[in-house]
């Protein structure tokens, strides 16, 4: 697997506190990574380590296998959290003295310029002034100054902060359309759902440290509870009849008259098989699922794990 950015053992210290302790992360090129945590973890941190906004103190950070070096910035897109456009300039002026220092000519920036404003249906504020946009307006700017220069790594901190939901979907499409066309994404968030939504890898930091990482779906399945969602049409005595085959009840949901969505888990290690093979007999099965943690619910107990382990250390 060829990585974009490798960063092993990195260490970084404000004064007395220590943002990042012995930090490993591998982000592979032309995945969404999710970087996850609470406030104050370390992930503002590491990402300006990458922007070169700041320097670890011990440890590596790599950009395709290479030290940092100057020039990489122009290969890398960077959304910050905090966000500030100057409000009296014109959007179109603005947008070009922003693409320039991203290294790209007049013309070309222009080109590029007009094609996301075209895309996202701004073009006509092209002459207006900065202070005339809304904050869902701004917000579509700075993301097209992010992406115009066509970055091999675009890294994204709350993209969609002061968007509805309407805006949110179409960042969303656009960027994972920059992912199909082989950008490399780093996306720092809150929001659980994006990530389960688009992310392909994540880390999980807490108090400066990795306490968890790797593919989403391999994550889901670690904290999988063997629980399984079943819809079905008939009558709860054949069901409840069913569990003898060793399973329990979790959750039960009537529909309508008649309509029944259950969670089951099984004893011990019986089949689901087993279960559904004695529910046929008596019901319709409309569908049957294997439940899986959610990013969410995985971020909350990852955390409250690890803060409770502290506490009693």
């Amino acid at each position: 697997m060829r990585y974009i950015v490798k960063a092993e053992k990195v260490v970084k210290k404000f004064s007395n506190h220590t943002a990042l302790n012995k930090v490993t992360i591998n982000i592979p090129e032309g995945c969404i990574y999710g970087l996850l945590g609470p406030n104050g973890a370390g992930k503002t941190t590491f990402i300006r380590l990458i922007n070169q906004i700041s320097k670890p103190d011990s440890g590596t950070v790599l950009f395709h296998n290479k030290p940092l070096e100057e020039n990489h910035i122009s290969k890398i897109g960077y959304l910050p959290e905090e966000r500030g456009l100057y409000k009296k300039m014109k959007v179109g002026e603005q947008a070009m003295y922003l693409a320039q220092l991203k290294g790209m000519n007049k013309n070309n920036a222009k080109s590029k310029l007009k094609y996301w404003f075209t895309k996202f249906d701004i073009l006509d504020w092209w002459n207006y002034k900065v202070e005339d946009l809304s904050k869902g307006m701004a917000q579509k700017i700075q993301f097209i100054v992010t992406v115009v220069h066509e970055p091999e790594l675009l890294i994204l901190d709350e993209p969609f902060s002061g968007f509805d939901p309407i805006n949110t979907e179409l960042i969303k499409k656009e960027i994972l359309e920059l992912k199909e066309k082989g950008t490399t994404i780093i996306f720092s968030t809150h929001n659980m759902q994006s990530v389960e939504e688009i992310c392909d890898y994540i880390t999980l930091i807490n108090k400066s440290e990795v306490i968890l990482q790797g593919k989403v779906e391999d994550i889901k399945k670690q904290f999988s509870k063997n629980e399984f969602e079943i819809h079905f049409t008939g009558n709860m005595l054949s069901f409840t009849t069913a569990l003898w085959t060793g399973f329990q009840l979790i959750k039960k949901e009537e529909i309508q008259k008649g309509e029944f969505k259950v969670t089951v888990a099984p004893i011990d290690n019986q089949s689901i098989n087993d279960l559904l093979g004695a529910l046929i007999v008596g019901c319709k099965v409309k569908s049957v699922k294997e439940t899986s943690a959610s990013i969410h619910d995985i971020f909350i107990r990852t955390i409250g794990e690890d803060n409770l382990n502290d506490t009693n250390n």
